[in-house]
């Protein structure tokens, strides 16, 4: 019999200011107005590829809990031995998976710590860090917005010829700073920005993401879809005229009712019930306003094998991210966005060895390499899209990235 591995899980008496705790190696993050989790060091980690990759990932998952020795005073979603994982957009590339050595979480009153092996207790260091200026210089084509304008034109004329209803253009930028990104400082920026936002770090891809594919907890999952947005001016009164505009642009509604409606069918076989509100609401950010519908479901208790992976694998990618219908979508996709998309727009978070977890969709985000930076946005075209629109959609949905780089 191999010897299993001690996992210790108990109360923190401290509350502590999550990221400030992170060390400068690979931080792991999913943190939202200050609750959430954290973790450094890797105890083990892997990736997997190909049209199996949720399943692969539970299987290793499995495996490595196998050989765990679980103490945990804690209990409850997010406690216990944690994996960190972000998914690819597509299964041609490559997901990410990590389990950490040390996890810090944090929920409403409740703080607690886990760490793997037989030391003592981990001594917590929480550091106001001050992180010196490093802006990226970005790489800058004069003819990329004319080529992605003319991509959005093409995707319409498909839209209207009948072939599909929608689809999602993503666009990319690349830019180099003097000395290696320090993910650290972007999480610190953007949780400080974007508080009601998941910030997330997982293997260099670092955002904040305002929407949640999926939360399961104890047999309830809940889904929050954004589709439909409109920039804010920073006017309180314009604002709210702009938000009383987007909730009823035809547009946008129809955009927002394929996402929420692939979300819907999707979740719809696991459940006993599923409630999906008849109008969305306008959820508000620092810099721009997205139609938003929160779908929730009650798992059948019969279906007691369904954990994150097996809805995650019929979530994924959903309309919010690829378009409807899905496959013509996903081929239109592969055949006019000229880039791959890496784990931009899939599944980032966690999963806990219940199979319990916290995954949201990897949107404005970018991905680290060194002193490099590929930062991403995308949009939901449809049959009224308009391409200089849709161009000044992207740019928005850029800010975030470029400011906390900046």
């Amino acid at each position: 019999m191999p010897t299993l591995i001690p996992v210790t899980t108990t109360h923190l008496g401290e509350h502590v200011p999550l990221l400030d705790l992170l060390p400068d190696d690979a931080p792991l993050a999913w943190v939202r107005n200050g609750e959430g989790l954290v973790g450094w060091g890797v105890h083990a980690t892997t990736t997997v590829s190909g049209p199996h990759r949720f399943a692969d990932a539970r299987h290793w998952w499995q495996k490595q809990l196998e050989g765990f020795a679980v103490s945990n005073s804690v209990h409850g979603s997010g406690t216990g031995p944690l994996l960190f994982t972000s998914f690819s957009f597509s299964p041609n590339d490559s997901s990410v998976l990590i389990i950490p050595k040390i996890i810090v979480g944090k929920k409403g009153d409740k703080s607690w710590i886990t760490w793997l092996g037989s030391s003592p207790q981990p001594t917590l260091k929480s550091e106001q860090r001050i992180f010196l200026p490093n802006p990226v210089r970005w790489n800058e084509d004069q003819d990329t917005d004319a080529h992605w304008k003319q991509r959005v034109t093409d995707s319409v004329q498909r839209i209207h010829d009948g072939v599909l209803d929608k689809v999602v253009l993503a666009r990319d930028f690349s830019g180099t700073a003097q000395s290696p990104i320090d993910a650290r400082s972007i999480l610190k920026k953007l949780a400080a920005e974007y508080p009601s936002t998941w910030s997330f770090a997982v293997s260099g891809l670092v955002g904040a993401t305002p929407e949640l594919l999926l939360r399961l907890s104890r047999t309830m999952v809940t889904s929050r879809v954004l589709a439909g947005t409109i920039s804010k001016t920073g006017d309180d009164e314009r604002d709210l005229a702009l938000a009383a505009s987007l909730a009823r642009s035809s547009k946008d509604l129809e955009e927002h009712e394929y996402a929420v409606r692939s979300v819907a069918d999707a979740l719809e076989p696991f459940c006993t019930s599923t409630n999906v509100p008849e109008s969305p609401y306008v959820l508000h950010l620092a810099n721009v306003m997205h139609l938003a519908t929160d779908v929730t479901g009650a798992l059948a208790e019969k279906l007691a094998h369904v954990d994150a992976f097996t809805i995650l694998e019929q979530l994924h990618p959903s309309a919010a991210v690829c378009g409807t219908p899905r496959a013509i979508a996903s081929e239109l996709i592969n055949e006019i966005e000229g880039m791959s998309r890496g784990r931009y727009a899939g599944p980032v978070g966690w999963i806990d060895a219940a199979g319990d977890g916290e995954l949201g969709i990897a949107l404005r985000c970018g991905q680290i390499n060194a002193n490099a930076v590929r930062i991403f946005a995308g949009c939901g075209i449809v049959a009224g899209s308009n391409a200089d629109i849709e161009l000044a959609e992207s740019e928005a949905k850029l800010v975030p990235m470029r400011s906390a780089l900046s």
